[in-house]
């Protein structure tokens, strides 16, 4: 199986973005231990209140979303990626992202955060916000309790059996979407620690396919005390270093969507619509020359449509529409191309 570390944001986005954020961790299934019965309401119970303490562990990511990065909406990289996690409670936490030429490092102490880029040697810090907020960069497991928190309302909730994962028994939690949810997603599928209750691995399944769209999972994972410096960073030397700005200043404040996103619908059928930020649009409309490197060529992704909201380019994949306008808006969800149109011409 190929894996792949996701480290975004915020709820279930597929077409990339819905799948995306919310989704926290997972791992590879082996056999089935016996485990006292427990009922659905009381497992998801559980998750929500779940109390796990310090833990360090590998994550990997089987990503086959299929979408290309779009400018100003999360990303789930396609290809290959392994991290290493490290929580130690109290919003502390470090991630370790090895790329090809380098590493990406994010550590929490609570109340700081910092990004580090290993390839140009850049470093970026924020502060605020309580440490009880769930960062899915640094609190992975917190993240994926939060989407099942989500999804609930509106699935149907079951348990299907045991599973072991990383070495651990866990409790299989199935989410089917409720009949009224216009969503290209089947279900998702929770290995739930017995005894921490924390999610283990996390599947996603596409309506008609019985290949996961997306599976995230612990290949190893050790619960106990970490050592506290894991939690504290100092650039090395040679290193730029930038602040994020603060809370209402321009720019992003916080892991997660761009400022100016909206949420239309929830549960399944979300759909995410961000503004691209001015920069990009004009460099896309000034042409392949002047479009920074390894960015998209919009005008060459999908295919051309139009309606109230105004034109725009629809990609499609199995799992998940994304909609670009023309008028630089980008409007993703887990769902068919009339929901993402709907969603545009909602204010």
């Amino acid at each position: 199986m190929r894996r792949r570390w996701f480290g975004a944001a915020g709820a279930v986005v597929a077409a990339g973005a819905v799948v995306a954020g919310v989704i926290g961790i997972g791992g590879t299934a082996a056999a089935q231990p016996q485990l006292p019965p427990v009922s659905p309401e009381d497992l998801v119970a559980s998750v929500m209140t779940a109390q796990p303490g310090p833990f360090n562990g590998t994550v990997g990511i089987d990503n086959e979303l299929g979408l290309p990065a779009l400018p100003g909406a999360p990303q789930l990289g396609n290809g290959e990626q392994s991290a290493r996690v490290w929580s130690g409670g109290d919003g502390r936490g470090r991630v370790a992202l090895p790329s090809g030429d380098g590493e990406k490092t994010l550590v929490s102490d609570g109340t700081t955060r910092w990004a580090y880029d290993a390839t140009d040697r850049t470093a970026t810090r924020s502060t605020g916000g309580a440490p009880e907020q769930k960062d899915p960069q640094t609190d992975p497991a917190g993240a994926s309790a939060q989407i099942i928190g989500e999804l609930r309302k509106t699935s149907q909730v079951a348990v299907d059996g045991t599973a072991e994962v990383a070495g651990r028994p866990a409790y299989t939690l199935v989410l089917t979407p409720q009949p009224t949810e216009r969503t290209m997603l089947r279900e998702v599928r929770v290995a739930v620690d017995a005894e921490k209750r924390i999610p283990l691995q996390l599947t996603v399944l596409a309506t008609g396919s019985a290949t996961p769209a997306l599976q995230i999972g612990f290949d190893d994972v050790t619960f106990g005390p970490q050592d506290p410096s894991l939690f504290t960073f100092t650039p090395p030397p040679g290193t730029t270093v930038k602040d994020a700005p603060a809370r209402g200043q321009d720019g992003p404040q916080r892991q997660g969507p761009p400022e100016g996103t909206r949420t239309v619908g929830d549960g399944w059928d979300r759909v995410l619509v961000l503004q691209r930020p001015a920069q990009q649009q004009g460099d896309q409309q000034q042409g392949d020359q002047q479009r920074p490197e390894g960015a998209p060529d919009l005008n060459a992704l999908g295919t051309p449509v139009s309606g109230p909201w105004g034109n725009g380019r629809a990609i499609t994949t199995a799992v998940g529409t994304a909609i670009v306008t023309d008028d630089g808006r980008v409007a993703v969800g887990a769902v068919p191309e009339p929901v993402v149109a709907e969603a545009l011409g909602t204010r």
